[in-house]
Order: structure tokens, then sequence, then C-alpha cells
């Protein structure tokens, strides 16, 4: 079965983590409750020097890391799907996070086609 994934790479504030985490947590919630197959926001904490980096892909401040998340769904139509849901729930729940814990003009997010996986 093919799968759907939407990544993101979201630089952040060291000093936001733990505020992102309860957003990521009610995230993780509301996405698995609207369908997704799985849902993962993790906190980088080894930039290896291996290509380009998101270090420096990034332009990360001595005081910020980032955000590699991602969300699978079985296809893009089960993804469009899933996150009409999602944004008609977050618009009603705006006041639970009135200001997002890191710079909206330097989050970056792609849909993206699997095309090897391991299930």
């Amino acid at each position: 079965m093919p799968h759907y994934v939407d990544g993101y790479v979201i630089p952040i504030k060291r000093k936001k983590i733990k505020e992102y985490k309860k957003m990521a947590q009610w995230g993780k919630k509301v996405w698995m409750k609207h369908g997704a197959l799985s849902y993962y926001e993790c906190i980088i904490d080894d930039f290896t020097k291996h290509g380009l980096g998101f270090k420096k892909m990034c332009k990360l401040k001595p005081d910020e890391t980032a955000v590699f998340a991602f969300i699978v769904y079985k296809s893009k139509s089960h993804r469009n799907s899933v996150n009409k849901k999602v944004l008609k729930e977050m618009a009603k729940a705006a006041n639970l996070f009135p200001k997002m814990p890191f710079d909206m003009n330097r989050f970056s997010m792609a849909g993206c086609q699997a095309i090897v996986h391991s299930r």
C-alpha cells in the first residue's frame, strides 16, 4: 500500500521547546483522531555534517535547534481529507495557542509520495 507523508522542518528557540511540545501533543491527538496513520515530532539533537545539513539549511542561530516532524497517511487524498478535518478543529481551538512558539516565516513543509517504506 503506498503512503503519503507531510514533512516539516521548523527552526525553534531552545527556550520554546516546552511550549512547542504542548502544541505538538495536541496536534498528535487531533491528527490521529481524524485518521492519520502515524505522527512524529522530533527535536534535532545531532546535526551531522553530511551534505548541507539541517543546521546550515535552516540558518540556525546559536540559541536555536530545529524540529523534524512528519505525519503519515494512506494516500494524498486521505491526507487532504484528514487535514480538512484538522484545519476545521484548529480554527475552533485557535485560542489554545494564540501565538506560535516558532517563526512561521522560517517554517518549511512539503507533501511527499512515499516510494519506499517498511510496511
